[in-house]
């Protein structure tokens, strides 16, 4: 039983469809955002040809993301609803193509909805990124576990809407803990054997509680689970520096390392090759 892997010793893999990744190499995820209202412009590529999106896939693999994560609903603070459809025609054709251009390469599908899940899951998408953590469709966590895929399991609560107005907690480190290990727990009892924690960086936190779950970012890895750490460009880097989104690439290569230091096995970025240059520093570091 899973459970007993992860509460035991640390998981260190993840079976995407049949491949193995393994998480003791850490692990970027590059974002491909085909929403057109992400909070940093230079990642949104819905305007852009489908052949261009393609090759941007194929520069994030040459520079050595493992995963690709592809996003077609915008889940930046604030943002609006938008139609299954929509983000349905903004991810299935891209998957697809990835995939018949790069048939080795291991697809996320950053959704919150089962039905799209299930979709890019027949597109070739083989790891599921649920920003809600399951909270916005009673129907993933089922979902996941019919189609057995790794699940990243991420904490946030309310929705884009409303999410920035629910960041009050008794204990942050506790509070957020628990409510993903809850998660994990049931998961696992589903039959889900690989899950992923991603505490939420900017899901219904501040800026000093970012801070302050990066800073105690190792307790998350307690009960054995890898750790996914999403941190690039986002507001606790670019709003204490008085920046823009477009000027946070240092800041986010800084907080990356700290994500190293304490325990995270994947980075979610939108600049793979500075990344992986984080990984090689702190690996370097690591071995003196």
């Amino acid at each position: 039983m899973q459970l007993k892997d992860t509460v035991f010793g640390q998981k260190y893999t993840l079976n995407c469809g049949g491949r193995v990744i393994d998480l003791r190499e850490v692990r970027i995820m590059g974002i491909l955002n085909l929403t057109p209202d992400s909070f940093y412009s230079g990642s949104r590529l819905a305007e852009h040809a489908l052949t261009a999106v393609v090759a941007q896939a194929g520069t994030m693999l040459e520079e050595g993301a493992t995963f690709l994560d592809i996003g077609g609903y915008s889940t930046r603070p604030g943002a609006d609803e938008i139609p299954l459809k929509t983000e349905l025609e903004r991810v299935i054709p891209t998957i697809s193509a990835i995939k018949q251009a790069y048939p080795e390469a291991v697809i996320s599908i950053d959704t919150f909805r089962s039905e799209v899940a299930r979709a890019a899951a027949d597109a070739g998408a083989t790891v599921i990124n649920d920003v809600s953590g399951g909270n916005l469709d009673a129907k993933m966590f089922d979902t996941v576990a019919e189609l057995q895929l790794p699940y990243i399991c991420m904490h946030m609560r309310g929705t884009p809407a409303t999410m920035k107005n629910l960041n009050q907690y008794d204990n942050l480190i506790t509070d957020v803990y628990r409510e993903l290990i809850e998660k994990a727990v049931r998961l696992n009892r589903l039959g889900v054997k690989d899950v992923v924690l991603d505490p939420g960086f900017g899901f219904a936190k501040n800026i000093e509680q970012n801070f302050k779950i990066l800073k105690e970012l190792e307790q998350f890895t307690l009960a054995g689970y890898p750790l996914l750490v999403g941190v690039s460009r986002k507001s606790m880097i670019y709003k204490t520096l008085g920046l823009d989104p477009a000027d946070a690439l240092n800041g986010s290569s800084i907080l990356h390392a700290w994500a190293l230091e304490r325990g995270a096995r994947i980075l979610r970025v939108h600049d793979v090759k500075p990344a992986m240059e984080a990984i090689q520093l702190w690996k370097r570091f690591e071995t003196v």
